[in-house]
């Protein structure tokens, strides 16, 4: 039992708890930066990991009715044989070149911190787009089915974007309100990676006594991250979390081999947050009327 993993367990947790995102972005780099575990094994544990943690969340917002079935369904359609094909990739052709895979997962790590600062500080105008649910028709469903595929391939290739990249699919494309969001989000999290998580399994890349101590850590963590979610406003939480993704994408391109200055690792995170404050102060966010409801799609006769 690795108190490091413990502490790593504990601060992603309080970070779930008070986003709802972080866990595969960040558990990952940990355990291969930080940890020394294979590449390989990190991905599988975190996905059995995250599986189970997702599905907590998943059925507290089933039961609040925060959940689109109909998109989290068209979604599953694609992401879970994606997902499966993403390990299988994985344990067929880049599981013994760690230096490729090393880099794959820094790639969707820069994709979903860069995705998550987007989301953050640019994202402002598509509330007044927003719906409580979404009309499917033929060519939603296609392009959830579509999305779902690419999403849940990187997710089982890497363990990366479960919450982050869907997130903002769901605000981009379908354009839900932020409880949606989340609800959907984690609901169909658990289902792809219960998928990616059980292919794991198979391929024998999860490692139970591992995962156990994350669980240890990362348990209390969702609790305390909860009650902190009011206190620290996620306004001020996205774009940092996004810094520090961006730094360990940076670190596992280092991992990798790719040869960068050393100071980059921190330095370029901090320039980003600096901007990103910049920003923040310049275009403060306009608070919602309390009458103002937000818009609901109205299916066509």
């Amino acid at each position: 039992m690795d108190p490091v993993v413990i502490v790593f367990g504990l601060g992603v947790g309080i970070l779930i708890g008070m986003t709802g995102i972080g866990g595969g972005s960040l558990m990952t780099p940990l355990l291969i930066l930080f940890a020394g575990i294979h590449p390989t094994v990190a991905i599988g544990t975190d996905l059995a990991y995250g599986a189970v943690t997702k599905t907590l969340g998943g059925w507290r917002h089933l039961r609040k009715g925060t959940v689109d079935l109909g998109v989290s369904k068209w979604l599953a359609f694609g992401s879970v044989p994606g997902s499966v094909l993403g390990v299988v990739v994985l344990e067929l052709w880049l599981k013994h070149s760690p230096s490729i895979l090393l880099a794959g997962v820094a790639i969707a790590l820069l994709v979903v911190s860069l995705s998550m600062l987007f989301r953050a500080l640019f994202l402002r105008a598509a509330i007044e787009r927003e719906r409580e649910t979404v009309f499917l028709d033929t060519r939603t469903k296609v392009r959830a089915t579509a999305l779902g595929a690419v999403l849940g391939f990187l997710l089982g290739l890497t363990s990366v974007g479960s919450g982050a990249l869907i997130g903002l699919a769901l605000i981009l494309v379908f354009r839900l309100t932020p409880h949606r969001v989340v609800g959907t989000d984690v609901f169909h999290a658990a289902i792809v990676l219960w998928a990616a998580g059980l292919a794991q399994l198979v391929a024998g890349n999860v490692d139970f006594a591992l995962m156990g101590t994350i669980l240890i850590g990362s348990l209390p963590g969702v609790l305390i991250g909860s009650a902190l979610v009011d206190k620290v406003p996620a306004v001020v939480l996205r774009p940092a979390l996004g810094c520090v993704l961006l730094g360990s994408a940076l670190g596992v391109l280092t991992k990798a081999g790719v040869d960068l200055p050393t100071w980059t690792i921190v330095g370029v995170p901090c320039i980003v947050g600096v901007v990103a404050a910049l920003i923040h102060r310049a275009r403060p966010i306009a608070p919602r009327a309390p009458s103002e409801a937000p818009k609901t799609e109205v299916a066509p006769a």
